[in-house]
């Protein structure tokens, strides 16, 4: 099954403006959810397969991971979904918890003539500096230093970015921030950002359509976008020099030395790790609740997806090249169930 094909097989309505009405045709088991495009083709899958195995259903609305803080802090969604985590002292402020879903990798796609996928070689500095408007040429001589033998036209540079609050443009602001001054300066990390250069698409969707469409394109998606879609990627020279590919190995190797317990809120940023075999633009994904629960019912039935999915989703999540949580992490996840989620009165909701 293609990924149009998936997405069309699930209850979801993608990339649109969601607000309490959204809901209204949703049956009342159901839960619903909103926010991050990065990972909604893994959980399109696992609403599919956990529907298939309960009977309920999980409608989630792709709106970006803005969207979805948004309307998880307004309470007319079940749970919010963002790429960026929360800082931990806002999550105190608004009485929120998040906890880490899946891993996956945020890529470089490319719409070049002749090039095919993992071809391109690229460094965060030449990402930077075409996403600054500084190189502006396919055979500018620093793309074309780093690509020796592959032949590049003397075509314009046209930059896709997102025109969405995304988690996604947070990924990749973040790792280009990280390793190149001039953006951090420029740009800076964030979901919604000024760019010098370039033209918008709404959501991973939307960045990977225009791609597609237009000759000459550079964009970034999470990963499965880019491979269901057959979009050209590029290789990424990592913190320790070493071109990498995208994969799921590349991914895990950069979530290795992750340390989620000493990390308040568990708020972990996987871009930039350590690592020859590190994917340098990898992330987590986040769900957010509230801690207090007006419907603890609802709010478990949230937690049985996800805990159904931390324990059956995983062989679904390596097919799309998403990374699944490790047992230890999940095992600290389930621990801040119990402590952190609770009814009005007080009780434990898990």
């Amino acid at each position: 099954m293609n990924l149009n094909q998936l997405i069309k097989s699930v209850a979801v309505t993608a990339v649109t403006a969601v607000s309490a009405m959204a809901f209204s045709n949703v049956a009342a088991a159901d839960i619903t959810g909103a926010g991050a495009t990065f990972p909604y083709p893994i959980y399109a899958k696992w609403a599919e397969a956990y529907k298939a195995a309960t009977g309920t259903g999980m409608n989630y609305q792709s709106i970006g991971s803005g969207g979805g803080i948004k309307q998880i802090k307004a309470k007319t969604v079940d749970f919010g979904a963002s790429d960026m985590p929360l800082k931990f002292e806002e999550m105190e402020a608004e009485g929120l918890m998040q906890f880490p879903a899946i891993m996956g990798g945020v890529v470089p796609i490319v719409n070049i003539e002749g090039v095919t996928p993992g071809q391109l070689k690229m460094t965060s500095d030449v990402l930077a500096l075409i996403y600054l408007g500084k190189i502006v040429k396919w055979n500018d001589p620093q793309i074309v230093a780093l690509n020796k033998g592959v032949k590049l036209p003397d075509q314009d540079i046209t930059v896709v970015h997102r025109s969405d609050g995304s988690g996604t443009t947070f990924v990749w602001t973040d790792f280009l921030s990280k390793t190149n001054a001039d953006f951090k300066a420029v740009v800076g990390a964030g979901t919604a950002v000024k760019w010098p250069a370039g033209v918008g698409g709404k959501g991973n969707e939307g960045v990977a359509a225009n791609v597609q469409r237009i000759k000459g394109t550079i964009g970034y998606v999470e990963y499965a976008y880019a491979k269901k879609n057959k979009i050209s990627h590029t290789q990424v020279k990592n913190r320790d020099g070493q071109f990498v590919q995208p994969d799921d190995a590349s991914f895990k190797a950069a979530a290795a030395g992750a340390d989620w317990v000493k990390t308040p809120g568990m708020s972990v940023l996987l871009t930039n790790q350590p690592g020859k075999a590190s994917w340098p633009i990898t992330s987590a994904s986040f769900i957010i609740m509230h801690k207090v629960q007006a419907d603890a019912a609802r709010a478990k039935e949230v937690l049985k997806f996800f805990d159904w999915s931390y324990k059956n989703g995983g062989a679904m999540a390596t097919e799309l090249d998403y990374v699944p949580m490790p047992a230890p992490v999940i095992k600290l996840v389930n621990a801040a169930w119990k402590t952190q989620l609770k009814d009005g009165s007080g009780k434990a909701v898990w």
